[in-house]
């Protein structure tokens, strides 16, 4: 059995500046984003639509502003509605920490719906595009959110070779890793089958689709093996709020992946 090694929160002090190890993780998904997101820009498909690196660069800026306002704006009402509707001004508190994957996906997904607007381009390829980049992100943030000794599992048998205490629970209780899980499986495994799945062209939104379920299936998993906030517990069914914000993804991904295969692959007329 193993115990959370509780590493310091704090990567570097320079003077009163404190850089944390979970800031660093944003900053590395943000470069694994950049650097894939041109790569996909630069196939064939993509390229001869007019894209380039200055698009990506933009969209980066316009997801980054989706992902921290959609993850805490979702944080308040999915998860602690009536806390923030008495205190609505903690929810700019976001150095009290309180994300939610869910909440920044429509942030994002408002983000490339605005830069679609913009730029004339179709929302749907704009999607297809950033799809296979974001699970190196999610990686990124699951090792914080380990590094932080945060959103641990549930119990788990004492035998499991890897089951560790986490002393920030406040129980000495063996748990499951569950940060590690969703690392492998939403992080490395699904952008290793996204990264397959878009190395050739796809009908409209086919990619876009293969991200909702890919996450949407293995996050709720992943979900069986973390614990639930406490202060929600499990809802109907026994499933935790995670599950069920699961659920439409997978059906819209479902959905946008029958849709595509009537399209052409080659997607890319403007």
């Amino acid at each position: 059995m193993l115990t959370h090694p509780q590493f310091d929160p704090v990567a570097l002090s320079l003077g009163p500046v404190h850089i944390h190890w979970y800031g660093l993780t944003y900053v590395v998904a943000f470069g694994l984003f950049l650097l894939l997101a041109r790569r996909r820009a630069a196939r064939p498909w993509f390229a001869h639509a007019g894209w380039s690196g200055r698009d990506v660069e933009d969209l980066l800026f316009y997801g980054v502003i989706g992902v921290v306002l959609g993850g805490r704006i979702g944080y308040a009402l999915f998860y602690k509605t009536g806390h923030y509707l008495a205190n609505p001004l903690e929810i700019l508190m976001v150095w009290k920490g309180g994300m939610s994957f869910h909440g920044g996906l429509l942030g994002v997904i408002a983000a490339m719906a605005f830069f679609a607007w913009r730029r004339q381009r179709p929302f749907l390829q704009v999607t297809d595009l950033i799809a296979p980049c974001v699970p190196t992100g999610l990686a990124s943030g699951r090792i914080g959110n380990f590094i932080n000794g945060e959103l641990w599992g549930r119990a788990a048998d004492p035998a499991l070779p890897w089951a560790m205490v986490f002393p920030q629970s406040g129980s000495p209780l063996p748990r499951h890793p569950s940060q590690l899980y969703q690392f492998a499986l939403e992080g490395l495994l699904l952008f290793a089958l996204l990264w397959w799945y878009a190395a050739r062209p796809r009908g409209l939104g086919q990619v876009s689709g293969a991200f909702l379920v890919g996450y949407g299936v293995l996050r709720f998993v992943a979900e069986w093996f973390r614990e639930p906030d406490s202060f929600l517990g499990l809802l109907a069914l026994g499933l935790s709020m995670g599950q069920w914000l699961c659920l439409p993804m997978v059906a819209a991904g479902v959905w946008l992946m029958v849709r595509g295969a009537r399209d052409e692959p080659l997607h890319v007329t403007r």
